[in-house]
């Protein structure tokens, strides 16, 4: 399923034309990337939690020529299932 589909469910299920129920997915999508980018915890009972992790900076190996590369620090997004989504998958 891609973002129009998504679309296209939200707007058929609540009622509302698609333009207004993309305008609410984007601003969903909006709140949970300004929350994450505070490092704010986001959670949906029911449906998951989505929060930030840290990678510490390392270094790896290139596989083609073996030389060392330095990996940088970074941040990811991490996402976890509720029990409610684990339930209607399962």
């Amino acid at each position: 399923m891609n973002k129009q589909d998504l679309v296209n469910v939200v707007a058929e299920a609540a009622d509302l034309p698609k333009a207004k129920a993309g305008d609410v997915l984007d601003a969903v999508f909006e709140a949970i990337e300004k929350a994450l980018k505070n490092n704010t915890e986001v959670r949906l009972v029911g449906f998951g939690t989505f929060s930030t992790s840290s990678r510490k900076a390392g270094t790896g190996r290139n596989p083609r020529t073996g030389e060392e590369i330095a990996i940088p620090a970074t941040t990811t997004v991490r996402f976890k299932a509720g029990k409610g989504l684990k339930d209607a998958v399962n």
